[in-house]
């Protein structure tokens, strides 16, 4: 007993009560990690499953964040195609945000996506980009890809025959020889 009140002053003396004022303009989600790994803790006496608990739950609202990042902008050239940029990553948690950016009803017959400022990062979104090819094939419009990273061709590479899609080949740049 009279060491659990030792540790109990220390905890006092060392703990910086100033700090208390900040949670307020802390994000939600680290507050919430920060009381559940402190309660775990508490609660079952084991720091490590504390501790993997808050990395998990981090790396969760970490996802639910970032699924709403990507946005869409989309224009119709004069050739009448219609192009659609993407900002932001595509993802297990942003698919079914960026599936319904799409209307496959009343765009033109040709479409393109432009992935300039985006990124395949997952089998899910080539899942999600295969989806939406075959919705665009079954209107009988084309659906095309471009500026794909590198990163993300290889990831259609290894996907195979599972993912079906038209890539619009991107030129390569070189620097002229003196």
């Amino acid at each position: 007993a009279a060491l659990v009140g030792v540790m109990f002053m220390v905890v006092i003396a060392t703990f910086e009560w100033a700090s208390l004022r900040i949670l307020r303009r802390m994000p939600r989600t680290d507050v919430l990690v920060m009381l559940l790994v402190t309660l775990v803790t508490a609660i079952s006496h084991n720091l490590a499953l504390a501790v993997l608990l808050g990395v998990v739950v981090s790396a969760l609202a970490f996802a639910w964040e970032n699924a709403k990042r990507i946005r869409a902008r989309h224009h119709v050239d004069a050739a009448g195609v219609k192009h659609y940029e993407l900002f932001g990553p595509l993802f297990f948690g942003s698919v079914q945000a960026f599936t319904e950016k799409f209307d496959v009803a009343h765009d033109p017959a040709e479409v393109i996506i432009d992935f300039q400022d985006s990124r395949v990062a997952d089998m899910s979104a080539l899942d999600a980009l295969h989806k939406l090819t075959e919705r665009y094939q079954r209107a009988g419009k084309i659906l095309r890809l471009r500026h794909l990273s590198p990163d993300c061709r290889r990831l259609l590479g290894q996907a195979g025959a599972l993912v079906e899609v038209n890539i619009l080949e991107d030129p390569t740049y070189q620097v002229a020889g003196v």
